[in-house]
């Protein structure tokens, strides 16, 4: 029907793996649960009466929990009452920050590829998207690409590192190129950390630590992948008590607050499973090599990755240069499941239309 949104390559995946049997590695969640002591405490929330609507900020034990994880992390302080949002999933703090901030005909500067929701939501709000084109092997931000894409006419510059799907993770010299362009243009950051403890190679440095940066930035983030309860949806924005408003400001009206008993349980992630996120990014990074060991023996050429679930690979040493068409005969011929990575772009190009991304959050 004319109108309709279509169903995302992931949906198609998906229902295509489940149809055939295949091992699911293009969507990114876990195989295997998160912490128990966690997963306890969600039990214990449950059974203690947390079962009604949270505060539309969040819960103060979970606003306090994120408070003190920014700090003892990066060093960055936080009023918990003002400065902390808690979310339905990163997505939904992304969502309301862009639906915020972003008027029509604002431009929106985003690393390009990217996680499909970010052009979707763009267009909701009316934005035009500028991507800042990544390409392989290095996935490198430029800052030639960089002043291209950012200008006066930029409202919003959308970061996302460790980035998803290349699994690349920005230095401080990218990093001090976007907040420049930021500072230059006065541009709001808006930064997806969601894989900020599933680092293997190099050190994760949030752009709120910038020079400068703070006053015009918000730092969204989650327990679904650092703590493997993707689909407990629980996230949040933190930044200056006049952006978080904002964020805010449209939350209240897309969910208001809930998932009460989940929030409490959060709270008991950040404070004391520390360890266990430490544990999860040794296996994850075991479990990369252990994947790029494989598909550079059957014959791909595997793409460097120092954080996320994921990895990139090209098949065109196999023969295969359309990686849309190669995503749909895996299934059949191998019983494996990936994603081609045009599907995180817009317009995809040569750089990227060859390449695959597999997830390895999976059991051995």
């Amino acid at each position: 029907m004319a109108g309709q949104p279509e169903t995302t390559i992931f949906t198609t995946m998906t229902a295509l793996a489940e149809s055939t049997g295949a091992i699911n590695l293009g969507q990114g969640f876990p195989d295997e649960d998160g912490p128990t002591v966690v997963i306890d405490a969600a039990v214990d929330a449950l059974r203690s009466g947390h079962n009604q609507y949270a505060p539309l900020p969040g819960i103060p034990a979970l606003r306090q929990a994120i408070a003190r994880h920014q700090q003892r992390r990066y060093g960055i302080e936080l009023d918990p009452d003002t400065q902390v949002q808690v979310t339905f999933g990163a997505t939904e703090a992304l969502a309301s920050a862009l639906l915020a901030l972003v008027q029509p005909g604002d431009e929106v500067a985003m690393l390009d590829p990217s996680y499909d929701s970010y052009a979707a939501v763009v267009a909701l709000a009316g934005g035009v998207p500028r991507p800042i084109p990544l390409a392989p092997p290095d996935w490198r931000v430029e800052p030639d690409a960089v002043a291209a894409a950012v200008s006066d006419r930029t409202r919003v510059l959308l970061v996302n590192s460790p980035h998803n799907p290349t699994g690349r993770v920005l230095d401080a010299g990218e990093l001090d190129t976007l907040a420049d362009a930021c500072r230059r243009h006065d541009v709001i950051a808006l930064t997806d950390e969601v894989y900020e403890h599933l680092i293997y190679d190099g050190n994760h440095i949030p752009i709120a630590t910038r020079d400068a940066m703070w006053e015009r930035t918000i730092t969204v983030s989650s327990i679904g992948k650092t703590h493997s309860f993707t689909g407990w949806k629980i996230g949040w924005a933190s930044g200056p008590a006049e952006l978080v408003a904002a964020v805010r400001g449209v939350k209240q009206f897309l969910t208001f607050a809930g998932g009460t008993p989940l929030q409490h349980a959060a709270a008991v992630a950040l404070d004391e499973a520390g360890e266990d996120a430490e544990k999860l990014a040794a296996s994850l990074a075991q479990k990369r090599d252990l994947l790029a060991d494989g598909l550079n023996a059957a014959g791909f050429d595997v793409l460097d990755t120092s954080g996320t679930y994921f990895l990139t690979a090209d098949p065109r040493p196999l023969g295969f240069d359309d990686a849309v068409a190669l995503c749909e005969r895996l299934p059949v011929e191998a019983g494996v499941v990936a994603i081609p990575l045009s599907a995180f772009t817009a317009e995809p190009a040569d750089r990227v239309r060859p390449l695959v991304r597999f997830a390895f959050c999976k059991k051995r």
